[in-house]
């Protein structure tokens, strides 16, 4: 038992939280800078967290549109990742994503981010970027520059279900 005046560790309830990982022919990933904990500051992919009654899919589409006013199609799982930082605890799941108008590509900093904006692949290193999302992005964007279909995908429309693509589909 604890009393007032003895600090308790208090364990953080995990979040599920989604990312979108968007790259143009440039050679370009969007990312946005973080204005809010955890990790204030640090660039790192759209996205956020999980609202009740709301798909993983749906989540991803409404974060990347809150924070960059851009809509996009989600495609596949690329990453799932597990963090532990500043009192928080994320559970989250990276998509690729596409823009559904390319035309209209120019993200725009809104809701808790302080800027979003594409950055050339060959910059990345003078980013302050979360930990672990280089790796992420630099295996994302060399599987797909070669056509692969890494990653798990939702092959039934209708479902919430993410599995190993056919290895004879190339895309």
């Amino acid at each position: 038992m604890t009393s007032q005046n003895q600090p308790t560790d208090i364990i953080p309830i995990p979040s599920i939280g989604v990312g979108g990982l968007l790259f143009n022919k440039h050679q370009q990933v969007l990312l946005i800078k973080r204005n809010q904990p955890p990790a204030k500051g640090l660039w790192s992919l759209p996205g956020g967290r999980l609202e009740p009654g709301e798909t993983l899919v749906a989540a991803c589409r409404r974060e990347y549109s809150e924070e960059t006013n851009l809509d996009i199609n989600v495609k596949h799982i690329v990453a799932l990742v597990e963090r532990k930082l500043e009192g928080f605890h994320y559970v989250i799941i990276d998509y690729f994503v596409e823009l559904v108008d390319e035309e209209k590509y120019t993200p725009i900093a809104q809701s808790d981010v302080a800027d979003a904006k594409w950055i050339n692949l060959n910059e990345l290193a003078h980013y302050d970027i979360v930990e672990g999302l280089l790796d992420i992005i630099i295996r994302t964007y060399s599987s797909h520059a070669n056509g692969d279909l890494a990653g798990l995908h939702n092959i039934k429309p209708a479902s919430s279900d993410y599995v190993f693509p056919d290895p004879s589909i190339r895309i």
